[in-house]
């Protein structure tokens, strides 16, 4: 029965590993069409929802993440920037101040939607590649 588990385990990281491939791939491609620094957040996701939805991928957007506090779901939902094969969470940011805050709000997602991985894109860095933090949740 453990061996069954660790298995499932196994695999489950092999598809959020692939699955984040796929988003660092694509997030590269959409910095290297479209430039940047410089434009806004909100171009960079919706062009990443595109080249992630044609290479095959399911993509949510603005997904709301409930919080509960004492039992009571407060009013104001967190909203996650892009949500990849109900797995992988990407947060997309759009500036040259990047701070650990953004991976911190990153892991609170994780957290509340029970999730392991998260990428945080900071699209207003020269190179793309070096503005991706991969963020864990142990879960």
């Amino acid at each position: 029965m453990k061996e069954g588990k660790e298995e499932e385990k196994k695999e489950f990281k092999k598809r959020e590993d692939a699955i984040s491939y796929e988003i660092i791939g694509a997030a590269i491609e959409v910095h290297r069409t479209l430039g940047g620094p410089g434009l806004l957040e909100s171009l960079y996701e919706e062009a990443l929802t595109w080249e992630l939805n044609e290479r095959g991928l399911l993509v949510e957007r603005q997904v709301k993440v409930p919080v509960a506090y004492k039992g009571h779901i407060l009013a104001n939902p967190l909203r996650i920037d892009l949500l990849v094969e109900k797995l992988v969470i990407v947060e997309n940011k759009a500036t040259l101040n990047y701070t650990p805050i953004f991976e911190a709000q990153t892991l609170t997602y994780l957290r509340l939607m029970n999730l392991k991985l998260g990428l945080v894109i900071n699209f207003g860095e020269e190179y793309v590649k070096n503005g991706i933090h991969r963020v864990v949740n142990n879960l």
